[in-house]
């Protein structure tokens, strides 16, 4: 599933920690002669319209979608949601505690950074258009302030998990968040899951739980997963018949990542929609 044509089902806009508008990720795609994309914000469904309608302009496909912050046993596993309604469950409502808590977290941290660093809150919201302010954009900020070269280098000093300036943030548990996409009508599909910044792998025991609860599919064709930790991941995807899908987790000029790195096949995005109580 490297390259072109296909979907890319993972990516970022500034309504989240990307650095691009959805109508430019549409735009790219369409250059880059995909058949379609998600866009997938970190606990937001703002950029949809746009995103749709810029996609619909170019010929191109859409696929609705969100990336849900969770954890399973106290291990940090990001979620994606697709062809969900927003206006259906309870979702949305987990998803504003999420959101709450990752502002009030983000202002937190700026404030301790703040004691060794200039940085200001302001700097770290500048012109986002987004309420799911994280630790992206106060790299940015650290970046812009000439601390460090980049997003990547600013995580790995500052803002890791064992860093004095960590704060935690609530997250959903796993399996509770399955349950809440599929109430509200989409599919559930497991993000990056043996990504290099993990400290350990996805195991496979966890991913049954999943299953049970009714994840779809899982992203094993991932710029950022390792290879040695893949083989226990595609066999148990094997062994429960879960769909398995590939994309970039494209960020824009926050990370490396390009558009279409990975791509999923169209006939994996209509066994997604397949899923999907009310298409669209």
């Amino acid at each position: 599933m490297t390259g072109r044509p296909g979907y890319d089902l993972h990516t970022h806009s500034v309504h989240s920690d990307g650095t691009t508008r959805p109508s430019d990720i549409a735009a790219e795609a369409a250059g880059l002669g995909l058949a379609g994309f998600a866009l997938t914000d970190h606990d937001t469904v703002d950029g949809w319209t746009e995103a749709r309608d810029t996609a619909h302009s170019h010929g191109i496909d859409f696929l609705p979608g969100i990336e849900l912050t969770t954890k399973h046993n106290w291990k940090s596993r990001h979620l994606l949601g697709y062809g969900i309604d927003p206006g259906e469950g309870e979702l949305m409502a987990a998803l504003d505690k999420v959101l709450e808590s990752r502002f009030g977290r983000a202002r937190h941290m700026v404030d301790l950074l703040a004691v060794d660093y200039a940085i200001t809150w302001d700097l770290v919201v500048g012109a986002s258009e987004t309420l799911a302010v994280g630790r992206p954009h106060i790299a940015d900020a650290l970046v812009a302030g000439g601390y460090f070269v980049d997003r990547s280098a600013a995580f790995a000093e500052v803002l890791h998990p064992r860093s004095p300036y960590y704060v935690p943030t609530f997250a959903l548990e796993t399996i509770d968040a399955i349950t809440l996409v599929r109430q509200a009508g989409g599919v559930a599909v497991l993000a990056h899951p043996v990504a290099e910044r993990q400290s350990t792998p996805t195991p496979p025991d966890a991913v049954r739980d999943f299953a049970h609860a009714g994840l779809a599919g899982i992203e094993l064709e991932h710029p950022e997963n390792r290879e040695d930790w893949l083989p226990p991941l595609r066999a148990v995807t094997e062994e429960l018949g879960l769909l398995v899908t590939g994309s970039s987790d494209y960020h824009g000029a926050g990370k490396p990542n390009r558009l279409g790195h990975f791509t999923t096949p169209a006939a994996t995005v209509e066994l997604l929609r397949a899923g999907v109580a009310t298409p669209r």
